[in-house]
């Protein structure tokens, strides 16, 4: 179609060419003494350049000179191999499975993803949805990487290289080196790579930690295979969390810079050329640039590539609670008055860290070793910075009034059960709905079976048979629930639910621990109106 367009053009150029040379020439032989006229005198080059008519604007081409020479083109060869790994990478509740990713650089449109609420975006491809076969589709990922060390470490996205058969870089120079996968690491989506090559030119590694909204910051990368590419822009934000993967652990560094498909593993530097991120991920409705680009702070993937290197994995600490923000209304029932920061303890694992340091559910952790907890999503990157063994200092609220504890880190271990993975209770052969309480809130005993599906003890929650009133419903709570506790009371049966609701103070809401596929989190309901 472009060759067409091209020689359709030729003989229309060649016409408009003629055109202006006749015209030149008709003018030359009606005037050729003529004085050269005053306008063409004003518009002749001089010797002194015109003044800067905008001034104080960045220039980053002694930047694009310095870090150019160490940022590289990363391609792997994708062929078949079996994704196990990533099939429970996108189980329900945990990489944010209907999110249309794509392999960076596949070729393929996006058959088959209509209606897909494409958000953050890490360019998986056509095959690679949720329900699709086992086996990856053969081709070539393409994305970007930087050399951190000039016997030849590269730094690149795991999302870039994973089930890779064999991966090359191409230097700036042209020249084409394999590449050797050292480790990987799926939380913070890193991956180090080698190749067999000396005196290489690096990048200098600076640190995220200081970044604020409104520096100007600037990415090298290959875009659509258009190898050093460079956009600028301003940190928009730090420290956003991704609610749409499991990346709990990586405090994402939100910019404006143009970041597209094949930018992924580039480094995200500031004006000093100085690496502050590794570009990651998009926001996008349409898979193309929209505005708002995230990359993985260099903090983090720094410290996940001192653990590769030392022992080819990454560990992290780990509190064992699960947490939720606080809504308003959660703030008023949990005693924080208009204050809802922190994060909301919903669960803590039997024999934790957080079990033997004396967390209880429905504490509202503050900080970290004086490092203030604004939001929920705050504390996991806080936690899996440690070392397992590592003791903090947790300042937490508990019934509105402040305390300190103190804990020792366990190892992250396994991922914790996925929402979905358990099957919601079934309602055949239930026992009929209680009739209910000043709530409108009607429930069901569970039998033994259904307890066994949900991984509750005998005597633990209640089933949620209907809602009928308005606050419940606005706060959340639907039919199919489990409601295993009324604040820090234990519920076990439609009577105990009944019997602390009527107990319940009407000064404030109430908070009841939900489960619903499989996970837990506390739902403020407010005082019925009449």
């Amino acid at each position: 179609m472009r060759e067409h367009t091209q020689s359709a053009l030729r003989p229309l150029a060649l016409a408009v060419a003629l055109a202006v040379a006749g015209i030149g020439a008709c003018s030359g032989q009606t005037s050729a003494n003529a004085q050269t006229p005053p306008a063409a005198v004003a518009n002749a080059p001089t010797a002194t350049p015109p003044p800067q008519l905008v001034p104080g604007l960045p220039d980053f081409t002694a930047l694009v000179a310095q870090v150019g020479p160490a940022v590289v083109s990363v391609q792997a060869e994708v062929g078949g191999a079996p994704r196990a790994e990533r099939t429970r990478q996108q189980q329900p509740g945990q990489r944010s499975s209907p999110n249309g990713q794509r392999i960076e650089g596949e070729d393929g449109g996006d058959e088959g993803m209509e209606g897909v609420p494409e958000i953050f975006r890490r360019f998986f491809g056509p095959g690679m949805e949720p329900g699709q076969p086992s086996e990856r589709p053969r081709g070539t990922s393409l994305g970007t990487g930087f050399i951190i060390s000039s016997d030849g470490y590269v730094l690149t996205n795991r999302h870039v290289i994973d089930g890779a058969d064999s991966v090359r870089i191409r230097l700036a120079d042209r020249r084409e080196l394999t590449a050797r996968i050292v480790g990987s690491d799926e939380q913070s989506d890193i991956a180090l790579l080698k190749v067999d090559a000396k005196d290489l030119p690096t990048v200098r590694i600076g640190q995220s930690s200081g970044l604020k909204p409104g520096q100007w910051v600037v990415a090298i990368g290959s875009p659509f295979g258009f190898d050093h590419s460079v956009t600028a822009g301003i940190v928009s934000a730090v420290g956003r969390a991704n609610p749409y993967s499991d990346q709990r652990y990586v405090p994402f560094i939100q910019t404006d810079v143009a970041i597209n498909r094949g930018n992924s593993g580039g480094p995200l530097l500031d004006t000093r050329g100085q690496v502050v991120g590794i570009n990651s991920q998009i926001f996008s409705n349409s898979g193309g640039y929209m505005g708002v680009s995230f990359a993985i702070p260099i903090d983090t993937a720094m410290n996940a590539v001192n653990q590769l290197k030392a022992t080819g994995r990454v560990v992290r600490g780990q509190l064992g609670i699960q947490i939720q923000p606080i809504s308003r209304d959660a703030a008023r029932a949990l005693g924080l008055g208009d204050n809802p920061a922190g994060a909301l303890v919903a669960g803590v694992e039997p024999d934790s860290a957080a079990a033997r340091a004396g967390v209880q559910r429905q504490d509202v952790v503050r900080s970290v070793n004086g490092q203030p907890v604004y939001d929920a999503s705050d504390l996991p990157p806080i936690i899996g910075a440690m070392a397992p063994g590592a003791r903090v200092s947790l300042e937490v609220v508990r019934e509105g009034k402040p305390m300190t504890l103190t804990a020792t880190l366990g190892a992250l271990g396994g991922e914790t059960a996925a929402a979905g993975d358990r099957d919601a209770p079934s309602n055949r052969s239930a026992p009929a709905a209680a009739p209910g309480n000043r709530f409108g809130i009607l429930s069901r005993e569970l039998d033994t079976a259904q307890r066994s599906r949900l991984g509750l003890q005998p005597g633990e929650g209640v089933l949620v048979a209907g809602v009928e009133g308005r606050s419940a419903r606005a706060a959340g709570l639907r039919p199919g629930d489990v409601i295993l506790a009324v604040g820090r009371t234990d519920v076990g049966s439609p009577r105990a639910l009944d019997e602390q609701l009527r107990n319940a103070s009407s000064a404030k809401p109430v908070m009841l621990l939900v489960q619903r596929n499989g996970a837990s989190q506390y739902l403020a309901v407010d005082q019925e109106q009449g």
